[in-house]
């Protein structure tokens, strides 16, 4: 073999080398990866068994104190009721503004318990869904008797907007009052002066939208992406003279999701607030019986 051919072979076979060696250290490279991503899918799996033991733990917390708190709630309540009735005498102005202030006060505990617990509910996927159908005069008939007493700040009027073409809906209507009753007691909370006005308004995508609207003190834009999440209040000088747990609205979403729908919210700080609920006119995945059939 001539020299030159010598020396080609040898640089083609010294090429091969290399590219073998640098095969070997890509294998080589590639396997330490994948041993890496073994150990990570390994990681992952135990942080994820970690989270939700540690969900189930913070649902049966959750469940177990919201039912120890119903006992001395009623038992408070109870009381205050008592001392209202003047069962045992007549109470001065200033006794019956302090069992007012105690009453309101169990009240508002016991709504924090009762969102606590179904919060607990929901992450468990325990909450049950039980639809049906039901008018909207009905609904907003119930809300307005509900409300009527609670309204003592004669600066805000409550209006319910007569739903009209607005046909019956096939959903779970405690829930979805639910949601209107959080929608309303927030915008009573922040408003000091105008109205708080509940409408229903039926869409072009056979949707109905429920919409809570209040001359209200209004929320900052950038207040918005987190104003659905859990414990999350507003800071602003009214929020901080009034107590909660910021779960309301959080609940609310979730409860608008178990419904088949979803909330919404339009504000500007000083411009009052729209929380709203945009649901089908039938749970989705549900029979809506013979009625459902007719109004086809």
């Amino acid at each position: 073999m001539k020299d030159p051919d010598r020396q080609a072979v040898c640089a083609s076979h010294a090429e091969v080398q290399a590219k073998v060696a640098e095969i070997a250290a890509l294998r080589a490279e590639l396997d330490e990866t994948n041993r890496g991503v073994l150990a990570l899918h390994a990681e992952l799996d135990i942080r994820a068994e970690d989270l939700l033991h540690a969900t189930e733990l913070k649902s049966r917390f959750l469940t177990y104190m919201s039912h120890e708190f119903r006992t001395p709630i009623g038992a408070i309540r109870s009381i205050a009721r008592l001392l209202m009735d003047r069962v045992d005498g007549p109470l001065t102005a200033e006794q019956e503004t302090q069992v007012r202030f105690i009453q309101d006060t169990a009240a508002e505990f016991s709504e924090m318990v009762d969102d606590l617990l179904d919060l607990a509910k929901v992450e468990a996927g325990q909450l049950e869904i039980c639809p049906e159908w039901f008018e909207m005069v009905d609904l907003f008939s119930a809300l307005r008797g509900m409300f009527k007493p609670m309204l003592t700040n004669h600066d805000v009027a409550l209006v319910f907007e007569e739903p009209h073409e607005v046909p019956s809906l096939f959903n779970d209507d405690r829930k979805l009052a639910q949601i209107l009753r959080n929608f309303i007691s927030n915008a009573l909370k922040f408003t000091q002066k105008g109205e708080i006005r509940l409408s229903a308004r039926r869409n072009d995508d056979d949707t109905v939208t429920f919409a809570v609207a209040d001359t209200g003190i209004g929320i900052a834009p950038e207040f918005h992406h987190a104003i659905f999440q859990d414990f999350v209040q507003v800071d602003s000088p009214i929020q901080k003279r009034l107590r909660g747990t910021g779960l309301g609205l959080s609940l609310s979403k979730r409860l608008a999701e178990l419904l088949g729908g979803t909330v919404a919210l339009q504000s500007e700080l000083g411009n009052g607030a729209v929380f709203s609920i945009r649901l089908p006119l039938r749970l989705p995945n549900q029979s809506a019986g013979t009625r459902g059939a007719e109004q086809s």
